[in-house]
């Protein structure tokens, strides 16, 4: 019976996302050992049914990332934070260096719509759609949200790294990645 995977973007590039494609020809390989659950893989906006793996990519810092967060760990067995965003906050964890004041959130989104020499906003506006997901005082880890059980680091893994780590869980498999897999230099 194969195994069931779900995959997500959270707060971060997608990068991820990108680098399990790089898994190349294997991807045939991976859809004899698994069906694709909630993942923008299949664009399946919902889970169908209790998932074995969960992917998790990008950190938390909205209140939409985090109920999705929690979903998925609803519904996952295994959670697995891959890469620097979904581990330690990644480039969107900048955000918390702006905040000096007592209203940091406000601080922080007037300097991206309002203070910013980038920025052409003549209005000065913030938006303010209720459409819009509540931003989070600061942003999050995944770890700071759930327990998550792997961690995938790299910005992003590389797709051999991604299908080491993958199939070893697959296998009912604990994994140590190889240093050559995490070594950056």
């Amino acid at each position: 019976m194969k195994k069931r995977l779900a995959t997500v973007s959270l707060a971060g590039c997608f990068g991820c996302h990108m680098s399990f494609l790089d898994i190349d020809e294997r991807i045939l390989d991976l859809v004899q050992l698994v069906e694709f659950d909630k993942s923008p893989f299949n664009d399946f906006k919902k889970f169908t049914q209790h998932c074995d793996i969960a992917l998790i990519e990008g950190g938390c810092c909205n209140e939409e990332n985090v109920r999705t967060l929690q979903e998925f760990r609803a519904n996952c067995d295994i959670l697995v934070a891959v890469g620097q965003c979904a581990i330690m906050g990644g480039l969107p964890v900048m955000r918390n260096a702006i905040m000096h004041s007592n209203d940091p959130l406000r601080e922080c989104l007037e300097e991206a719509y309002n203070d910013s020499d980038y920025v052409y906003n003549p209005t000065n506006e913030i938006p303010n759609d209720p459409a819009l997901p509540l931003l989070l005082d600061k942003v999050y880890n995944c770890t700071e949200v759930v327990k998550i059980d792997y961690q995938i680091p790299g910005c992003p893994p590389s797709g051999d790294t991604l299908w080491y780590a993958l199939v070893a869980l697959l296998k009912g498999n604990p994994y140590e990645l190889p240093s050559e897999l995490i070594k950056y230099d």
